[in-house]
């Protein structure tokens, strides 16, 4: 009923590598059910008949220093409705395991890589595993991974996907600090509950998860000059908000402007003035 992508990318530091799950269904909340990962640990992916009880179990296994292989090995040989499963599990160096119970319903299979699973059933054919695999190997691993994941998803949707349809979709991803001020380790973490289009509502999602939810990088950072400060002081007192500090704080762009507005982020820059599509107030 599912099709999903467990994965880590590549990154060479260790604190900035990232682990996620992208998966869609023609089933309600499949981001409730079946994703789960931990930074610094893994993740997992439980379909099909789900056990969801395989998220806590395998993320521990990982934790306590069992590679994909074995972490799956464990789940099957403790579940006597192994055969109904589905599983994917990546692990903390991104080695890689896939499972489809021998009952799961046709199409169903998977294929692993160097920091990926990818697996699928009642799927329109092999040809939508396929696609995400080629998709998520086209896209370079400097490309974030929430970014990478969500292209192999939807490949996977363009070849077919769930054979009986669409519903919803999710895309999780962890790291090392990249939750919100730095709080946990959720860089994303976003569900379609319930849509005709999920996987292109999910994209719409994770652009507004990049703008409001992520940190600004370097090259984004746009030194607030006197001059600036001026006209941005002017552009919120114009939408009623008592001074910029306030704009930021009700625009909910605290991860885009410093704290002492040194620097704005040139796309929030560009929503200030009008040039982004975006409102100011």
């Amino acid at each position: 009923m599912t099709f999903s992508i467990v994965a880590r990318s590549g990154h060479p530091d260790p604190e900035e590598a990232e682990w996620g799950v992208a998966v869609a269904s023609k089933f309600l909340a499949v981001g409730s059910a079946v994703p789960a990962a931990v930074a610094q640990v893994g993740a997992i992916a439980t379909q099909a008949d789900a056990n969801v009880a395989y998220k806590g179990l395998a993320l521990a296994h990982l934790d306590e220093g069992a590679n994909a292989s074995i972490a799956l090995q464990r789940l099957l040989e403790e579940d006597p409705g192994r055969d109904h499963r589905q599983v994917g599990i990546v692990d903390v160096e991104g080695g890689a395991a896939t499972h489809t119970g021998s009952a799961c319903l046709d199409w169903a299979g998977g294929v692993t890589g160097e920091g990926y699973a990818i697996q699928g059933n009642i799927l329109t054919g092999e040809d939508v595993v396929l696609a995400m695999e080629a998709a998520f190997l086209a896209t370079d691993d400097s490309v974030p991974l929430a970014h990478r994941l969500l292209a192999a998803l939807a490949a996977g949707d363009e070849a077919g996907g769930d054979s009986r349809g669409r519903q919803s979709a999710a895309l999780l991803v962890v790291r090392e600090g990249a939750g919100y001020g730095g709080g946990d380790d959720i860089a994303c973490d976003l569900r379609v509950d319930d849509h005709a289009a999920p996987v292109q509502e999910l994209a719409r999602l994770l652009d507004l998860n990049d703008l409001y939810l992520t940190a600004s990088t370097e090259e984004e950072k746009v030194p607030v000059t006197p001059e600036l400060r001026e006209e941005l002081e002017a552009m919120a007192r114009a939408g009623g908000h008592r001074d910029l500090h306030a704009w930021v704080g009700t625009e909910n762009y605290e991860m885009r402007v410093a704290d002492d507005l040194s620097w704005i982020d040139r796309r929030v820059l560009a929503i200030a003035r009008g040039e982004d599509g975006g409102s100011a107030s």
